[in-house]
């Protein structure tokens, strides 16, 4: 009988598939490839407008799921002036227009303005909630959603491509903290431009630790399905612990993690460390203290 598979399955998610039905489709393709049933979830929501990079956990690697929201992602969207959305995105009506289109010097001029600690208002279409309902359909509703502004942090923004002359668009690359939304970041640099303006195209890039160069598409994790095995669109689950120092352990101290048994050794540098017995990954853990543990087979 098989047993659970453990680790990443990083979709390639294509226009039009929610985050929900991205794992729906890798659970469909667990029980066509016949494994056995495991825990299947995602490291982070991505609309049903946006592409790219979206982790999938399945069975121990749902234990770090919660990280993986945490984690620095990166994005190339494409912002079009003129026109601002309700959903700041292709999907809305359109709210407010503006004759006045930047050029590529002006662009990035503002840049600096949105790089490193900034504020920014979440879309009225999100999944945040606002009185235990989603903003989204409190906004689909006809209701006027009032989100507060939150602080986060655009590691880098730089322009991918732009035409001289007075730009109808431009598309440009982030890399961003937790809880960063592109489509108010969109908006709010169009507003500093003297216009107004929606994301036409978005692609995530990297999530983590996890970029495109690891990402499949569902037709290949379909193919894997009808060849009877899912093992060659797996990623190993220590491959979401890569930026976390290892902390070697013997079989008897593994043993004592495994039954939440604390150390008398603790790693030297402070900070998480993955505790690894040989090549499998037994706990996460902060000092002396199990931060989270790990039931993979040997």
């Amino acid at each position: 009988m098989k047993q659970p598979l453990s680790g990443w399955i990083i979709l390639d998610k294509p226009l039009g598939l929610g985050s929900t039905q991205s794992v729906s489709a890798v659970k469909r393709a667990l029980r066509d490839a016949g494994e056995a049933k495991t825990k299947v979830g995602h490291g982070g929501t991505l609309d049903p407008l946006a592409t790219g990079v979206l982790p999938i956990a399945l069975g121990e690697a749902t234990k770090l799921a919660g990280r993986m929201l945490d984690a620095v992602k990166a994005y190339d969207f494409t912002i079009r002036f003129g026109v601002q959305t309700d959903t700041l995105d292709l999907e809305g009506k359109e709210i407010a227009v503006s004759p006045h289109r930047p050029t590529l010097a002006e662009v990035e001029a503002a840049l600096p303005a949105f790089t490193g600690p900034i504020t920014q208002v979440p879309p009225a279409y999100s999944a945040l909630k606002v009185d235990g309902q989603r903003a989204y359909d409190l906004a689909r509703a006809g209701e006027d959603v009032e989100l507060k502004s939150r602080a986060v942090t655009i590691h880098s923004l730089a322009i991918v491509s732009g035409s001289e002359g007075l730009l109808e668009e431009i598309t440009l690359s982030a890399t961003v903290s937790k809880g960063t939304y592109i489509r108010s970041l969109a908006r709010d640099l169009a507003l500093a431009l003297g216009t107004v303006g929606h994301v036409t195209m978005l692609r995530r890039t990297k999530a983590g630790p996890f970029t495109l160069d690891q990402a499949i598409s569902l037709d290949f994790l379909g193919q894997c399905a009808k060849g009877g095995s899912l093992d060659g669109a797996l990623l190993p689950l220590q491959a979401g612990l890569d930026d976390i120092p290892a902390f070697p352990v013997t079989p008897d101290e593994a043993r004592l993690l495994r039954v939440g048994q604390r150390l008398s050794r603790v790693p030297l540098a402070s900070g998480l460390h993955v505790a690894v017995d040989g090549l499998t990954p037994v706990a996460l853990i902060e000092g002396d203290r199990i931060v989270r543990g790990f039931n993979l087979q040997e």
